[in-house]
């Protein structure tokens, strides 16, 4: 009985080697017969919208948008097909039809659009800023026309007729004396005479005048009347300035707040557009920047309402000469890469960014489009 249990142990064993001999091809690996598999193709929308995507002559995109998408490409091995639209709306409805699995460019992270897509982590922190003419910024020279203004402005009025009205009695005071001197300097008659002591009191009063007092009296009125020229010619010069002041003041734009009653341009459909319209600031609305540009230059709007970073670069490039930014940047936002709701590309996109800001790529990046700072002051200087 023991031999025969040997035998089936035995035999057992040997089957049992002979079954994993037999599988060990199948269970062992082999890298020779798998190919390598291909990188994922992902369709990125975009529209051309300087700094962030730039169609080159040769027809190439670059900017500052599509260097970081290429670095994350590159990182997870996946090839790029771009599908181009003519704006931030094309490139979510791009999204939300499923033509696009990602969205590449300046677009603003909103409540509303979390709503309906997810957001990468911000690729940018931005905001709205404003440009106006380069002569809107510049010491005005002052013409005929706006001598005219001066000249028939209320301010000039008054203080003439001020003058008018305190020369009156130091005429008449002038007259009376000066008549009874040996050789008058003044008419003895009413007339001529109180239009000649007139002229005295006025031109005193201005520091101009060619009739001399000859009597001790009119002489110390003459002194007492210097002084008070003084005075009034003080009062008149600082509110004459304060006029100018104001005027300058008015015409300025250094903030939304002083949009109201200007000619203002902005893009459609853009967070841009909203927050105007949020204002009550009437705005012509164009389908795209470019639009928004040809009428601060061409029609002469007061100002152009947009993505700072975008501004910001027409103003350094295109734009020198042309416009500068005026006040600072206001309504803070971030811009980020969009995807579809639940998107498996948003982790690993997320994660690739998170590397690339840890290992000094995306400052690098960054530096390249918009200098040391993208948040500089308009001092300094969708």
């Amino acid at each position: 009985m023991s031999r025969l249990g040997s035998r089936q142990i035995g035999a057992i064993a040997a089957f049992l080697l002979a079954v994993v001999l037999g599988m060990a091809p199948v269970l062992t690996p082999t890298a020779a017969a798998e190919p390598e598999p291909e990188p994922d193709a992902v369709t990125v929308a975009v529209h051309a919208l300087e700094p962030f995507v730039v169609e080159t002559s040769s027809g190439e995109l670059t900017g500052f948008s599509i260097d970081l998408w290429h670095e994350i490409a590159k990182r997870l091995d996946w090839t790029t097909e771009y599908l181009h639209t003519d704006s931030v709306g094309g490139q979510l409805a791009a999204v939300a039809e499923g033509r696009a699995d990602v969205a590449v460019g300046a677009v603003s992270l909103t409540a509303d659009r979390e709503q309906h897509f997810d957001f990468t982590q911000p690729t940018l922190d931005a905001g709205l800023q404003i440009i106006v003419p380069v002569h809107d910024t510049r010491p005005s020279v002052p013409g005929l026309g706006g001598f005219l203004d001066l000249l028939f402005s209320r301010t000039m009025l008054i203080w003439l007729s001020a003058a008018v009205i305190v020369s009156i009695l130091p005429a008449h005071i002038f007259w009376l004396i000066e008549r009874r001197s040996d050789k008058p300097v003044v008419s003895r008659s009413y007339y001529p005479g109180i239009v000649q002591s007139f002229g005295w009191g006025v031109g005193s009063l201005v520091g101009s005048t060619t009739t001399r007092a000859t009597r001790a009296f009119t002489q110390v009125l003459a002194i007492l009347w210097g002084f008070a020229a003084i005075v009034f010619v003080a009062f008149y010069s600082a509110n004459l300035s304060a006029t100018l002041t104001v005027a300058k003041l008015d015409a300025k734009i250094a903030g939304p707040a002083d949009l109201y009653e200007k000619s203002v341009a902005t893009v459609a459909d853009t967070t841009a557009s909203a927050f105007l319209r949020n204002l009550g600031i009437d705005a012509t609305e164009t389908p795209t920047i470019e639009d928004s540009y040809h009428l601060l230059r061409e029609e002469g709007y007061d100002a152009v309402v947009f993505d700072a970073p975008v501004l910001r670069y027409y103003v350094a490039h295109r734009g020198e000469g042309v416009a500068v930014t005026a006040g600072p940047v206001f309504q803070d936002e971030n811009q980020g890469f969009v995807v579809d709701i639940n998107s498996p590309l948003r982790k690993p996109i997320n994660q690739t960014l998170f590397c690339m800001r840890e290992d000094g790529t995306y400052h690098l990046i960054k530096e390249k489009w918009f200098g040391d700072n993208v948040s500089t002051s308009a001092a300094d200087a969708n």
